[in-house]
């Protein structure tokens, strides 16, 4: 009898405790990214058939990688992350030594045995955030923000990514880094006189940088774009822009991209594909889905005062920011081009990867953030 009744209470206290999870999980999130993979997919079908049944494989695996990183004791083996941070360094400095070149960059390594390749820097998006979820955690900022001791503290486990990864050279994936890094120290805050000092630093410097940082395709990308006359890729994508109208065009009349026009219509610039085939319309409910998702993350960073939650949500925020404000300004002629995807919704795996992994560590902080209220009632927890 006494047996049928523990574990009648202990069902009853593990149903309470699937409430709670319902009810903390972010389903918001979810509901805005599941267009983007559905429209991303249609658009990537209606290009290569091919890649997208490949686009499906990696969709299924970031969705596995979601299940498992979602159910870990992530608070639990925070002890971890900077084993994973220092482990995703040395993978870069192994690129610099061991590293396998294409198309003049040295961002590869090779994986003997089964003939494939693995790009570090794509890893060392999520382990950075990791990184400084753990040290703000550990050492919140204080009233004013950061002094300078732990300002240089928090820059080094930022600048080190960025050194290495800019030599490789991929300079895009090395400015999205810094710009995240020290766009995380801005929102948690710093004094106000590290802040001034930074941005004079950055008007005297750039000049240097340029003449002196800059390989010469980078300084021809950027002269291409401060030109009177975009580059070639460019200008197929205004024109597939332009000639979507309103409500964008049939998949037959489709020219740019069926004729295969539009370079790289499935990746750096899919934007001008959902253009020409979906519209003015298309376009502006596209870039209306990000916004809600941008906004949503910052709220969610904004009115929390759990600073891992903070970190990683505005991270991901900024991340997406940065990434679609990008992609889509290189698109219609008003950033030089760069090898930025469109977030969640260009073909690949690797960045769609990172980004639910990234999702499902912010479901997991912000659903079990309440765990220890159920282990002192004795309810059986996950994590």
């Amino acid at each position: 009898m006494i047996q049928s009744y523990n574990f009648i209470c202990g069902v009853a206290n593990l149903w309470r405790f699937d409430k709670s999870i319902l009810s903390q999980f972010d389903f918001l999130s979810i509901i805005l990214i599941i267009p983007l993979v559905i429209m991303s997919n249609w658009l990537i079908g209606e290009a290569v058939p091919a890649l997208a049944e490949k686009q499906i494989a990696y969709v299924g695996v970031a969705f596995i990688a979601f299940i498992a990183i979602f159910f870990l004791p992530i608070r639990r083996m925070s002890w971890l992350i900077p084993f994973i941070y220092w482990g995703n360094i040395l993978l870069l400095l192994a690129v610099e030594f061991f590293g396998h070149s294409r198309l003049g960059a040295q961002r590869w390594i090779d994986i003997p045995f089964i003939n494939a390749t693995i790009q570090p820097s794509e890893f060392v998006k999520p382990a950075l955030i990791l990184m400084l979820a753990y040290l703000i955690k550990r050492n919140p900022p204080p009233i004013g923000g950061y002094k300078l001791k732990d300002f240089l503290k928090l820059s080094l486990y930022i600048l080190l990514p960025f050194v290495l990864i800019a030599k490789e050279p991929d300079l895009g994936t090395a400015l999205v880094l810094l710009l995240i890094g020290y766009g995380v120290l801005f929102f948690v805050g710093i004094y106000w006189k590290i802040v001034a000092t930074i941005a004079v630093s950055i008007l005297l410097i750039s000049p240097l940088a340029y003449k002196y940082g800059l390989h010469d395709y980078q300084k021809t990308r950027i002269t291409d774009f401060l030109g009177a006359k975009p580059s070639y890729h460019v200008q197929q994508s205004i024109i597939a822009i332009g000639s979507g109208g309103w409500s964008g065009k049939d998949k037959e009349n489709a020219t740019q991209t069926q004729m295969k026009f539009l370079p790289i219509a499935t990746s750096d610039f899919i934007f001008a594909f959902v253009v020409e085939r979906t519209g003015f319309l298309g376009a502006l409910g596209l870039i209306l889905i990000y916004v809600m998702l941008i906004l949503h993350l910052l709220s969610l960073a904004i009115f929390n005062k759990d600073y891992f939650i903070k970190v990683v949500t505005v991270s991901i925020s900024f991340m997406i920011f940065i990434y679609m404000g990008v992609n889509i300004s290189m698109t219609i002629g008003y950033a030089p081009v760069v090898g930025v995807p469109l977030p969640m919704f260009s073909y690949g795996g690797s960045s769609f990867l990172n980004f639910i992994i990234l999702f499902a560590i912010m479901q997991n902080l912000i659903t079990f953030r309440y765990k220890d209220l159920y282990d002192k009632s004795g309810t059986k927890s996950f994590v």
